[in-house]
Formats: C-alpha cells, structure tokens, sequence
C-alpha cells in the first residue's frame, strides 16, 4: 500500500513574503526609477528645502488643499517644501496640490501609501532634503506640530521622532482602534526593548540620511515597517505627543477594523523576522550604534536654530507664496 501523500505545510507569514520579495522589490525600484525621471522631467529645476514633508495621497481633493495651507513655510528656522505623491488617485487630487503650491509626483496606479512615500523619500533625497517629515492627506494631524518632531533632529538628539497620540490628544470615540493602538504598541516595545506608545502615527520626522540604510518594501501600512527597521538599525527614536482629529471628509483607506489590524500585525510580523533575520547575519545586536548620518550637504550654510516660524503664508515650488 503506498503511503498517502503529505499534504503541503501552510508557509509562515515571513517565509511567503520572503518568496516573493525579489520580484516585489525589483519592480518597484523600476516603478520609482521611472517616476523619479517624470519629477525631473516635470520639474528641471527642482531643489527641496533642508525640511521637506511627503504626503501621500489618494482620492484626497476635498482635503489636501487644506491639509497644505496649513504646513508652515519655516520649521525651526529652516525654509520648508511640500511633496505630494498623487497615488493615481482618480479625482482632482494631483490638480489641487499643484494649485496650493506643492511639487507633485503622480503614480498612474494605486500601489498604496506605504510605496507612495517610500518614492516621495527618494525624491526628497535625490532634490536635497535634509530631514524629511511626514503627514496624511486627510488633515487629521496637526501641521503646526511639525516643530515638535523637526527640532529634536535640529539638536542631534534623535535621528527619528514619530508622533504619539497616547502623549498627546486622540480625538475619536472608536474603542477598537484605542485598543489596537495599545496592543500594537506593547508588542513593538518588547519586541524593540524601548518604549513605543504609537506604532502607526503618521505625523513622523527623521534625518534624511537614514532612507539609505533601511528596507521599505511594504506597499501598505508603512509606519510600523519604517519604525521598526529604524530601530532595529540602531537609530536613536523619540516620541511627541501630537493631535489626532476625525479626517476632515471623505472615507478612510484602512477598512474595517478587524481587518486592518490583522493587516498591520501580519506587517509588524513579518518586519520584525527580517529585521531580526538581517541583523543575526551582519552579527549585530539590537544596542549596537547607527551608522554615521551626515544632516548637512557639502557647502551647506544654513544657520540652524531650534525654534519654529508660524502663521507664514503657503509656499510655491518656485519661491513665490501662495494666494
């Protein structure tokens, strides 16, 4: 009698994204290749502030207008650019971004926020950028708060400083979500051995030097993925308390609750393995130091003093305030 067959084992999280991570992270490095020479193309003369903050956006014209009105053209003292990749949003996202002053990079598909901002990074290296920050197009965050992540970068004590709604102001009666939040940020401080009380804040500054050592490879729900290859590469995190408010209109992409949390943990998960994977092959641990970042460019000037300019009229890629 021959021997019934096995039945095939179900692959773990990590090893089925592992399988296909080659082909995953080939294409997408032609797709943002391909993107940035349509920046360069667009914009000859393209040059980022020493702050540049990214915002992905998709289907977001009723708010992004908003949402960039109200990002300062100074933060600590240092001139400010605005970049808004448009994730091939089918309304007049790219079109009112433009109208209020912001450089745009335009995807003609929808590869979601997590590859949006991994290219707005990209961009914001190769035109410049000396600390990148990061807000959402929904305008739930504050954008006169960006003072709060920038300056301690500004003083070389943190290389990455996310926002943290359990510090700050969290304005949502959603108990699931204040649950997931709480959750979510236990399993990450144990997993990291410091204390994260926010895994998923989407206001975020870091020096622009760190894009260069850690992987980005998740399409979707970027934030824990970002923040856990930071940390795991030795780079000094700190947190803010910052506001978090109901989006201004519109629907949120995440989907139902019970859905995005299983989404975002598959992601911490999977994160976490090749982190810890990658860091048993190079032989290094968890307390050993970051490597080097230079925050100034070769001839750089600016005069850096850590306090932040409010209430200042919106920028425009070319220099000229807006409205």
């Amino acid at each position: 009698m021959s021997p019934r067959p096995q039945s095939p084992q179900p692959k773990s999280v990590a090893a089925e994204f592992e399988e296909h991570a080659p082909q995953l992270e080939s294409d997408a490095a032609e797709f943002d290749r391909q993107a940035i020479e349509a920046f360069r193309v667009g914009y000859p003369d393209a040059s980022c502030n020493p702050v540049t903050v990214v915002i992905a956006a998709y289907n977001e014209a009723g708010n992004i207008g908003a949402v960039l009105d109200r990002i300062p053209t100074h933060v600590c003292s240092l001139p400010v650019s605005v970049l808004v990749v448009d994730d091939g949003s089918q309304d007049q996202t790219a079109a009112v971004a433009r109208d209020h002053g912001a450089y745009v990079a335009a995807s003609p598909s929808n590869r979601g926020q997590g590859a949006a901002l991994r290219l707005g990074y990209s961009l914001a290296c190769a035109f410049g950028a000396r600390f990148i920050a990061t807000t959402d197009a929904d305008g739930q965050y504050d954008a006169s708060e960006l003072a709060l992540l920038v300056d301690p970068l500004v003083r070389d004590e943190a290389d990455f400083v996310t926002g943290s709604r359990r510090l700050g102001l969290y304005q949502s009666t959603d108990m699931a979500r204040h649950t997931g939040v709480h959750v979510f940020a236990r399993l990450l401080s144990l997993v990291a051995r410091q204390r994260i009380t926010d895994t998923s804040n989407g206001l975020r500054a870091f020096k622009a030097g760190i894009v260069e050592h850690i992987t980005l490879m998740q399409p979707q729900y970027q934030a824990t993925e970002l923040l856990i290859g930071v940390i795991y590469r030795g780079f000094r995190v700190a947190e803010r308390g910052t506001t978090m408010r109901p989006r201004t209109s519109g629907t949120s992409k995440k989907g139902p609750n019970l859905v995005y949390g299983y989404r975002f943990g598959r992601v911490m998960l999977s994160t976490w393995l090749r982190e810890l994977r990658r860091n048993r092959a190079e032989g290094r641990r968890l307390s050993d130091p970051a490597p080097d970042l230079a925050v100034g460019r070769p001839g750089d000037d600016v005069a850096v003093t850590p306090h932040a300019d409010h209430g200042e009229p919106a920028w425009s890629p070319d220099g000229r305030t807006a409205g």
